[in-house]
């Protein structure tokens, strides 16, 4: 399932309290949908890695009640108490914990309960983990295990991701470079043994690593720290034309700017187009933008609308959108 699908089947079973769990290579946004469901829902999010825990972490350790002489459970204080809350409980990487621990998971995942504890009602379990094909650290999930939940695979889409990265104000330079190449948003070969590969969110990395305005002398190095040696060295190349980039913010004006038609250069300025149409509400800069629009090659100025389209911007509010459909309707067919 592509991001958006999974998001909403996701809703729809946290809602009726199924337990889901979430399949996915290793940095493709997994746990960062369900911490979004669960913000946007108004919803606690209590992340469990299985993976660091013991059976007794999970279960609580006994003692002796001297009032009722017998011996106890005392719950684990990472678990929800309030009867009267409502929230996500995600079991993150519950294949990479070792059998015991998942044994010790499976009254919890279907009776909702383990040892004395009780999860509340308003609890949704939610767990993800990573394929064995991954080459992790992953054990195979017993099938008692398996069944407790529906099963749900997460795959990676660009046009998805593209949208979130203008949403998080991802570097433009990013967004343009993985428009331009999009087979390196996620490259990963779990036979290769590489510490670092290209990820959704090892991108994200980069971003952080750009506004961190590291020396250009250990850019190269520490962005191949983040998604690996080639992906860093076709980025850096890549950033290099951002240089020969007209003034964006006079384009926007509606002021006349020269642009060479080289293909790297239209990807990088797309994008920085559409970043600073979602950071702007000017309804000038969306008609400036849309007439440049018309002077691009045939195959850019479609790119741009339809990224406007995904982006949520209101480009069929312009005046000059029943013009441009004149122009390349066929093109949309």
């Amino acid at each position: 399932m592509k991001a958006e699908v999974l998001k909403r089947s996701l809703e729809g079973l946290i809602a009726s309290r199924i337990p889901v769990f979430v399949w996915g290579s290793p940095g493709i946004g997994k746990s960062s949908i369900i911490r979004q469901i669960a913000q946007e829902r108004g919803l606690e999010c209590t992340d469990l890695r299985l993976s660091l825990l013991d059976p007794t972490d999970l279960k609580g350790i006994p003692f002796f009640d001297k009032d009722s002489h017998e011996a106890v459970w005392a719950s684990p204080n990472f678990l929800p108490k309030d009867p009267d809350s409502r929230g996500i409980l995600f079991l993150d990487e519950i294949n990479a914990a070792p059998p015991s621990v998942q044994a010790s998971a499976y009254q919890l995942v279907l009776d909702r309960k383990v040892g004395d504890y009780t999860l509340p009602e308003g609890w949704s379990i939610v767990a993800a983990g990573n394929h064995e094909s991954d080459r992790g650290v992953v054990y195979r999930m017993p099938p008692a295990l398996a069944n407790r939940f529906v099963h749900l695979e997460m795959e990676v889409g660009f046009e998805e991701w593209q949208q979130w990265a203008y949403s998080a104000y991802i570097d433009s330079s990013v967004i343009a470079f993985l428009h331009y190449d999009r087979e390196r948003l996620f490259a990963f070969d779990p036979t290769a043994g590489h510490k670092s590969f290209p990820t959704p969110r090892s991108w994200e990395y980069v971003s952080g690593i750009l506004d961190a305005k590291l020396p250009k002398t250990q850019l190269l190095e520490v962005i191949g720290g983040a998604v690996g040696a080639e992906s860093a060295t076709a980025f850096m190349a890549f950033r290099k034309v951002m240089d020969r980039l007209p003034d964006i913010d006079a384009l926007l004006r509606g002021e006349a700017v020269e642009v060479a038609e080289d293909q790297p250069l239209l990807f990088a300025l797309i994008s920085g187009i559409i970043s600073r149409l979602k950071s702007s509400d000017a309804t000038e800069a969306l008609e400036h933008a849309l007439r440049f629009a018309m002077t691009l090659p045939k195959e850019f100025s479609v790119m741009l609308v339809k990224d406007m389209q995904l982006n949520g911007i209101p480009v069929e509010r312009a005046a000059q959108w029943e013009t441009w459909v004149e122009a390349f309707a066929y093109l949309l067919e």
